[in-house]
């Protein structure tokens, strides 16, 4: 099916579903995915990792240059972020000048628009990076993915790449202190002839006590919205997604849903 890949370092400003009207920082090549899991539902496509080279990032340089410009014209026009998003094509705490490029936002944003929160959208594989870790402590919206309690179930949904460890994840996503969303991707289908679906009963129940040992200040949960490279996946319901938010509610948390 159709994918979508972001064909600048600046895009949008483009109203999100979760974080408002969003200007977007994508971090990663141009013309593919770069990333250290193969999602099936990505709507940039599949990763092939033949493509991971050291040149293939933007220079931290070029980045703040990018948005600096961009946020000039957005002033000068009136135009109003409610949020700076890294997202893009693939997983933005992969570029290796990371940490420089969310000082130089914060500094830029500052300067333009203080008002507006930094959002990085991660996959948390590198959150053990001292770097990354303190980068993101930085910001105001540090959302990290959590698609499942189970092994079995993020090597189907996620292909993370080898020696990933929801053990080890949960563990560092701790290390916050509550300072993160976690976001979770709700999706069901069949793939290679296995059916998926990280909503059942037994999903939800072990996802949960994750989130006990995790204590994010917000839990954002959606389902799949745009063509996904995998034929056969579908849509969780929007009445399923919210039963799931009364759960977490009545556990304390505080819900955000997008179906």
């Amino acid at each position: 099916m159709p994918v979508f890949l972001f064909d600048d370092i600046i895009f949008g400003p483009v109203k999100s579903r979760r974080l408002g009207v969003s200007l977007g920082i994508n971090l990663l090549p141009l013309k593919y995915k770069f990333c250290n899991f193969d999602c099936i539902y990505c709507e940039c496509g599949r990763t092939y990792k033949d493509k991971f080279l050291k040149n293939s990032f933007h220079t931290a340089k070029n980045v703040k240059a990018e948005l600096e410009k961009k946020l000039i014209e957005m002033k000068n026009e009136g135009q109003i972020p409610d949020v700076i998003t890294f997202a893009g094509n693939g997983e933005p705490t992969m570029h290796p000048e990371f940490s420089k490029i969310i000082t130089d936002t914060i500094e830029i944003r500052d300067k333009y628009f203080p008002e507006a929160k930094i959002a990085v959208l991660s996959n948390a594989t590198l959150i053990n990076k001292k770097s990354v870790f303190e980068a993101l402590n930085k910001i105001e919206l540090n959302i990290l993915k959590l698609d499942s309690a189970f092994e079995d179930t993020v090597s189907l949904i996620n292909n993370p790449l080898p020696n990933y460890s929801i053990e080890k994840t949960v563990k560092n996503l701790s290390k916050f202190n509550g300072k993160l969303t976690i976001q979770t991707m709700f999706v069901r289908g069949v793939y290679n002839g296995i059916e998926i679906d990280n909503s059942t009963e037994r999903e939800i129940h072990a996802w949960i006590k994750l989130l006990k040992e995790i204590k994010p200040e917000q839990v954002m949960i959606y389902t799949i919205e745009r063509d996904t490279p995998t034929p056969g996946l579908k849509k969780v319901s929007l009445e399923k997604l919210n039963e799931i938010a009364e759960r977490l509610k009545k556990e304390g948390f505080n819900v955000q849903v997008s179906g």
